[in-house]
Protein backbone atom coordinates (compact mmCIF):
# COMPACT_ATOMS: atom_id res chain seq x y z
CA UNK A 1 0.00 0.00 0.00
CA UNK A 2 1.06 3.44 -0.63
CA UNK A 3 -0.36 6.86 -0.07
CA UNK A 4 -0.09 10.70 -0.13
CA UNK A 5 -2.23 12.46 1.90
CA UNK A 6 -2.66 16.05 2.35
CA UNK A 7 -4.05 17.36 5.52
CA UNK A 8 -4.86 21.46 5.15
CA UNK A 9 -6.76 23.89 7.32
CA UNK A 10 -6.03 27.05 9.28
CA UNK A 11 -4.57 27.07 13.32
CA UNK A 12 -6.37 26.03 16.02
CA UNK A 13 -9.02 23.33 13.94
CA UNK A 14 -7.11 20.22 14.96
CA UNK A 15 -4.84 19.62 11.64
CA UNK A 16 -1.74 18.62 13.12
CA UNK A 17 -3.65 16.03 15.64
CA UNK A 18 -4.92 14.61 12.84
CA UNK A 19 -2.21 14.22 11.04
CA UNK A 20 -0.41 12.78 14.07
CA UNK A 21 -3.46 10.18 14.38
CA UNK A 22 -3.24 9.23 10.97
CA UNK A 23 0.93 8.74 11.51
CA UNK A 24 0.40 6.93 14.52
CA UNK A 25 -2.02 4.61 13.20
CA UNK A 26 0.05 3.87 10.37
CA UNK A 27 3.00 3.14 12.64
CA UNK A 28 1.43 0.91 14.82
CA UNK A 29 -0.04 -1.27 11.77
CA UNK A 30 4.20 -1.07 10.61
CA UNK A 31 3.35 1.12 7.53
CA UNK A 32 6.26 2.87 6.84
CA UNK A 33 5.56 6.89 6.86
CA UNK A 34 7.08 10.21 6.46
CA UNK A 35 4.80 13.37 7.39
CA UNK A 36 5.84 17.35 7.29
CA UNK A 37 3.96 20.19 8.46
CA UNK A 38 3.93 23.63 7.35
CA UNK A 39 1.96 26.01 10.10
CA UNK A 40 1.30 29.64 9.23
CA UNK A 41 2.36 32.78 10.78
CA UNK A 42 -0.36 33.11 12.63
CA UNK A 43 -1.22 30.18 15.42
CA UNK A 44 -4.47 30.51 14.73
CA UNK A 45 -6.08 31.99 11.80
CA UNK A 46 -2.98 31.26 9.96
CA UNK A 47 -2.32 28.01 7.14
CA UNK A 48 -1.75 24.80 8.12
CA UNK A 49 -0.82 21.64 6.28
CA UNK A 50 0.71 18.90 6.41
CA UNK A 51 2.02 16.44 3.52
CA UNK A 52 1.67 12.52 4.83
CA UNK A 53 3.47 9.47 2.91
CA UNK A 54 2.70 5.98 3.49
CA UNK A 55 4.33 3.00 2.20
CA UNK A 56 7.62 1.85 1.49
CA UNK A 57 10.35 3.22 -0.70
CA UNK A 58 9.40 7.07 0.08
CA UNK A 59 12.73 8.78 0.43
CA UNK A 60 11.24 12.74 0.96
CA UNK A 61 8.21 13.47 3.04
CA UNK A 62 6.86 16.62 0.36
CA UNK A 63 4.43 15.61 -2.07
CA UNK A 64 4.66 16.90 -5.46
CA UNK A 65 2.10 18.37 -7.57
CA UNK A 66 -0.45 15.55 -9.14
CA UNK A 67 0.57 12.95 -6.58
CA UNK A 68 -1.84 13.51 -3.76
CA UNK A 69 -4.64 10.52 -3.24
CA UNK A 70 -6.39 12.07 -0.76
CA UNK A 71 -6.80 16.12 0.90
CA UNK A 72 -8.60 15.88 3.70
CA UNK A 73 -9.88 20.07 3.76
CA UNK A 74 -10.60 21.48 7.73
CA UNK A 75 -11.55 24.97 5.53
CA UNK A 76 -12.60 25.38 1.67
CA UNK A 77 -10.27 27.85 0.58
CA UNK A 78 -7.28 26.25 1.96
CA UNK A 79 -8.95 22.67 0.29
CA UNK A 80 -8.91 24.48 -2.94
CA UNK A 81 -5.26 26.14 -2.32
CA UNK A 82 -3.87 22.38 -1.96
CA UNK A 83 -5.81 21.26 -5.33
CA UNK A 84 -2.98 21.30 -7.66
CA UNK A 85 -1.00 18.30 -5.43
CA UNK A 86 -4.48 16.33 -6.46
CA UNK A 87 -3.66 13.86 -8.82
CA UNK A 88 -5.99 12.71 -11.64
CA UNK A 89 -8.95 10.57 -9.77
CA UNK A 90 -7.70 11.59 -6.13
CA UNK A 91 -10.59 12.27 -3.47
CA UNK A 92 -11.34 15.08 -1.70
CA UNK A 93 -13.22 15.11 1.82
CA UNK A 94 -13.86 18.68 3.07
CA UNK A 95 -15.82 20.68 6.26
CA UNK A 96 -18.32 23.05 4.70
CA UNK A 97 -17.58 25.35 7.32
CA UNK A 98 -15.87 28.31 6.23
CA UNK A 99 -13.01 29.49 8.94
CA UNK A 100 -12.05 32.84 7.40
CA UNK A 101 -8.31 33.82 6.88
CA UNK A 102 -5.85 36.44 8.42
CA UNK A 103 -6.01 37.71 5.14
CA UNK A 104 -9.41 38.54 4.42
CA UNK A 105 -9.98 39.27 8.48
CA UNK A 106 -7.94 42.19 7.83
CA UNK A 107 -9.12 43.18 3.91
CA UNK A 108 -6.38 42.22 2.13
CA UNK A 109 -8.38 39.90 0.39
CA UNK A 110 -12.28 38.96 0.07
CA UNK A 111 -13.54 35.33 1.20
CA UNK A 112 -16.25 33.36 -0.45
CA UNK A 113 -16.90 30.31 0.84
CA UNK A 114 -19.75 29.57 -0.93
CA UNK A 115 -17.55 29.86 -3.77
CA UNK A 116 -14.73 27.54 -2.70
CA UNK A 117 -17.02 24.50 -2.44
CA UNK A 118 -18.67 25.37 -5.78
CA UNK A 119 -15.35 25.53 -7.23
CA UNK A 120 -14.60 21.94 -5.28
CA UNK A 121 -18.08 20.55 -6.56
CA UNK A 122 -16.82 21.68 -10.26
CA UNK A 123 -13.38 20.26 -10.28
CA UNK A 124 -13.38 17.24 -7.94
CA UNK A 125 -14.75 14.39 -9.28
CA UNK A 126 -14.53 12.12 -5.99
CA UNK A 127 -15.53 14.49 -3.26
CA UNK A 128 -17.38 14.25 0.54
CA UNK A 129 -18.91 17.40 2.13
CA UNK A 130 -18.83 17.22 5.67
CA UNK A 131 -21.76 19.32 6.72
CA UNK A 132 -19.49 20.64 9.95
CA UNK A 133 -22.60 22.69 12.10
CA UNK A 134 -24.57 19.10 11.63
CA UNK A 135 -21.97 17.02 13.09
CA UNK A 136 -21.49 20.03 15.98
CA UNK A 137 -25.05 20.01 16.86
CA UNK A 138 -25.82 15.85 16.79
CA UNK A 139 -22.17 15.27 18.71
CA UNK A 140 -22.73 18.26 20.94
CA UNK A 141 -19.25 19.93 20.02
CA UNK A 142 -17.29 21.33 17.51
CA UNK A 143 -14.03 20.45 19.26
CA UNK A 144 -14.04 16.96 17.49
CA UNK A 145 -14.50 18.19 13.96
CA UNK A 146 -11.03 16.51 13.04
CA UNK A 147 -12.08 13.32 14.17
CA UNK A 148 -15.04 13.22 11.95
CA UNK A 149 -13.10 14.21 9.00
CA UNK A 150 -11.02 11.70 9.78
CA UNK A 151 -14.17 9.01 9.69
CA UNK A 152 -15.22 10.78 6.47
CA UNK A 153 -11.59 10.13 4.94
CA UNK A 154 -12.06 6.32 6.09
CA UNK A 155 -14.92 6.13 4.40
CA UNK A 156 -13.88 7.40 1.25
CA UNK A 157 -11.37 4.08 1.27
CA UNK A 158 -8.57 6.08 0.08
CA UNK A 159 -6.90 6.64 3.75
CA UNK A 160 -5.92 2.83 3.92
CA UNK A 161 -6.44 2.39 7.55
CA UNK A 162 -9.40 0.84 9.55
CA UNK A 163 -11.31 2.54 12.29
CA UNK A 164 -10.21 0.34 14.93
CA UNK A 165 -6.50 1.54 14.07
CA UNK A 166 -7.98 5.39 14.65
CA UNK A 167 -9.73 4.22 17.40
CA UNK A 168 -6.16 2.99 18.99
CA UNK A 169 -4.59 6.04 18.00
CA UNK A 170 -7.21 8.42 19.38
CA UNK A 171 -6.98 6.07 22.65
CA UNK A 172 -2.87 6.60 22.27
CA UNK A 173 -2.29 10.27 21.55
CA UNK A 174 -5.34 12.03 22.99
CA UNK A 175 -4.97 11.82 26.54
CA UNK A 176 -8.37 12.74 27.79
CA UNK A 177 -11.15 11.33 30.17
CA UNK A 178 -13.23 8.39 28.72
CA UNK A 179 -16.24 10.43 28.37
CA UNK A 180 -14.24 12.78 25.83
CA UNK A 181 -12.64 8.93 24.19
CA UNK A 182 -16.24 8.10 23.85
CA UNK A 183 -17.34 11.38 22.23
CA UNK A 184 -13.86 10.76 20.02
CA UNK A 185 -15.24 7.59 18.92
CA UNK A 186 -18.44 8.82 18.38
CA UNK A 187 -16.66 11.49 15.75
CA UNK A 188 -14.80 9.03 13.80
CA UNK A 189 -17.98 7.10 13.36
CA UNK A 190 -20.63 9.93 12.38
CA UNK A 191 -21.32 9.51 8.92
CA UNK A 192 -24.45 11.85 8.51
CA UNK A 193 -22.95 15.01 7.17
CA UNK A 194 -21.31 13.65 4.42
CA UNK A 195 -22.83 14.64 1.13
Amino acid sequence: MSKNIILCGVGGQGTILASRLIATAAMDKDIPIKTAETIGMAQRGGSVFSHLRLGEGINSPLIGKGEVDLIIGFEPGETVRQLPFLKQGGAVVVSSRPVMPVSAMIGQSKYDAEAMVEYLKANVEHLTIVDADKAADELGSAKVLNVVLLGAALRSGELGLEESDLENAIREKVKVPEKFLELNKKALSWSKGGK
